[in-house]
Parts: C-alpha cells; structure tokens; sequence
C-alpha cells in the first residue's frame, strides 16, 4: 500500500499573496488553448510548453514530441494533458530525473509544473517519499491531478511562474548543474585537496624532449682570426713634412 503524502505547513510565498505590481517585461504571458484561432497560436503554445517544461536552453529537435502535438492540435487532449505528456517523457527522464536526487526533482518538479518553489524541507521529504513509492510517473499524475494545479491553471493553460518580480525564470535553471549532480560526477576522479590529483595529472603529460644535432650544425662554420698581430696597420703619421710639401 503507498504511503500517504505527508502533512506539510504551506509558508506565505508570493504566489499565494495578492499582488499589486505594475505589469512589465517580468510579468509572464500566459498561454491560453481557448485563445488559439489560427495554426501559428497553438505552435506558439506548444513551444511555451517545452520552455517551461524541459527548459528553454535545452530543448533539442530529438526531444519534440509529435504524437502529443498532434493531439493536442487536433484538440484530442487537453493542455494539461499534454503537459502531463511531457512530463512524463524520456527526454524529461534524461534531463532532470536521472541527475538529481529526489529532493532536487521535487524542487524542479514544483517549480515547472506548479510554478512555485517548494514551501520548506518537509515538502520536499513529502513528495520525496511519493516518488520512492509511486515512481516519477505517479509525482507527476499527483502534482497535475491536484487542487492547486486545477486552481492554478486549469485545463486549458500552459503552466507558468506565478507572480515572477524577481531572480531568473524557474524553467532557465538547468537542474544537472545542481551540486548534488557535480559531487555525483566528482567524487569518482575528483578529491578536493589530494595531492593525487596533482601527480596523476602531472604523470599524465607525455614530455618529449627535443634534441639537436651540434656537430653538423657548426661543421662547417669557420671562425676568423681577430688576434692583434694579424690585424693591418692602422696608425696615422702625425709628420706634416711627409704629407704637405714646402712653399717657395
């Protein structure tokens, strides 16, 4: 039997606050399927829905889904749907779940599917333990399936970071870079401050020394007697009888 989501004490984040902010280049657009009337609206939908799933910066062509976006061209599913799709792809697998921990998943997780960070550590232990028992299919069915998502976003709209007046936007963060990621790489080549690490590197460097044959090199120069007995006279006479002749 799965264990139940553990209680957790929701803070006050912004997102649950009414807000008074003058809307400005900050304010996300919101991404509407009940909007699109033309062919280019839903493809600029489904683009919004990779940025803010699989994240701007690492969205390539092998990552598209087009089984998901016919369907929702075709308006077989729904947006929430097909956010699910997404979420529950290969590529997201390869992108987020496998270089993270389960508390770093949850924290992406919260912030591209809900659009808010996590309230405190006892959620991220909460969703954690739903990931252990239910798998990253049945976080992401329980996270879109919940109250707060309907509420939120709907069935129609692409999720979005709510209320963003400051920092970078939740779905630029790449979550590989974490430093669970970087220790997990590390620790298997790398140790801070082993001086290993220095001598194995230097032991690494193929020196190949150069070496010049000096003998050939100055067979055939000759060098030129500057001894002072082989040198020509130079001296200048200073007698004016032997050099002007005398006047009548």
């Amino acid at each position: 039997m799965a264990i139940p989501l553990l209680t957790y004490k929701p803070s006050s984040q912004n997102q649950r606050v009414a807000g008074y902010e003058v809307p400005n280049e900050d304010t996300p657009y919101i991404y509407r399927l009940e909007d699109c009337v033309d062919e280019t609206d839903i493809q600029e939908l489904i683009w919004a829905a990779y940025r803010q799933i699989f994240s701007e910066h690492e969205i390539l062509k092998r990552f598209r889904q087009p089984a998901l976006e016919s369907q929702l061209k075709n308006r077989s599913i729904t947006v929430r749907d097909f956010v699910r799709g997404l979420a529950k792809t290969e590529a997201f697998y390869t992108l987020v779940v496998e270089t993270n921990s389960n508390y770093r998943v949850v924290e992406v997780c919260l912030k591209r599917l809900l659009g808010r960070d996590s309230y405190n550590k006892d959620e991220e232990i909460a969703w954690s333990i739903t990931i252990a028992t239910k798998g990253i299919g049945g976080f992401v069915d329980a996270l879109i399936d919940s109250e707060e998502y309907q509420t939120s976003f709907g069935d129609f709209t692409v999720p979005y970071q709510r209320r963003r007046y400051k920092d970078r936007p939740f779905n630029l963060v790449t979550p590989r870079y974490a430093d669970y990621w970087r220790d997990k790489e590390e620790a298997a080549r790398y140790k801070w401050g082993d001086i290993n690490n220095f001598l194995d590197m230097a032991r690494s460097l193929a020196i190949t020394p150069v070496t010049q044959n000096t003998n050939v090199a100055t067979a055939n120069i000759q060098i030129p007697n500057t001894t002072r007995d082989n040198k020509p006279d130079t001296r200048v006479s200073i007698n004016p009888v032997a050099s002007f002749p005398a006047r009548k």
